[in-house]
């Protein structure tokens, strides 16, 4: 990640609520983030957003337009905390590549560590139904963003129900009523936005978890 760093030609400030960059703006640049934190999401046609990940310190933004002709950005990058990141020229970037094996092998192994992240979140969207999804989604979260206290794992960042909604690829009405159904069984508690998962085997045996590896298992 250091050489990454070390490619890049300028370093930013990202403010929330604004963009690194937007589906279909052409790439010039990819971005590794030095501090706060990037939602990267999809538009489909009917204009629902689909939360992909987010991104913190360390995770690299925009890597698939690399090696493309006319490269444009497949998803939205937008900043959900003050931070900077580092601004990697394209064309440069793939030069550098070319001539530095190292990097490339850091990179390709990356890039393998990411692909697998992704495959696993849509056989958990696509296999197991909205429940699945909302309960996949928990248990990344508390990967992620978990500590583990005497009451259970409390998830350290706020989240609202379209949040998840936007995660699960479904609508916020149908993530309230089963938040709802898992706060009524003593699975999870919320306050203040924040969720408490007193009961992280149940999530799990409903989905028949795997328990793929931490590093798989994320919502970054």
């Amino acid at each position: 990640m250091s050489e990454l760093i070390k490619a890049s030609e300028r370093i930013i400030k990202i403010k929330k609520g604004t963009f690194l960059f937007r589906e279909g703006q052409e790439a010039k640049e990819m971005f590794v983030i030095l501090s706060g934190k990037v939602q990267i999401s999809k538009m489909n046609a009917e204009g629902k957003e689909l939360y992909l990940r987010l991104c913190k310190k360390n995770d690299i933004v925009g890597e698939l337009t690399l090696f493309t002709a006319g490269p444009r950005y497949l998803f939205n990058a937008r900043v959900v905390e003050d931070g900077e990141a580092a601004a990697v020229n394209i064309e440069n970037l793939e030069q550098t590549l070319f001539n530095n094996s190292q990097l490339a092998y850091q990179f390709l192994k990356w890039m393998n560590d990411h692909i697998r992240r992704t495959i696993t979140k849509f056989r958990d969207l696509v296999l197991n139904g909205k429940k699945g999804a909302l309960y996949s989604t928990l248990i990344r979260l508390s990967n992620s963003y978990g500590t583990e206290q005497q009451d259970g794992i409390h998830i350290n960042v706020p989240i609202t129900n379209q949040d998840l909604a936007n995660y699960c690829g479904t609508a916020r009405e149908s993530v309230s009523r089963m938040l709802g159904e898992l706060r009524d069984q003593g699975i999870i508690s919320i306050h203040k936005k924040r969720i408490i998962i007193h009961n992280l085997d149940y999530l799990k045996q409903q989905i028949d978890c795997e328990n793929c590896p931490v590093e798989y298992c994320n919502i970054e």
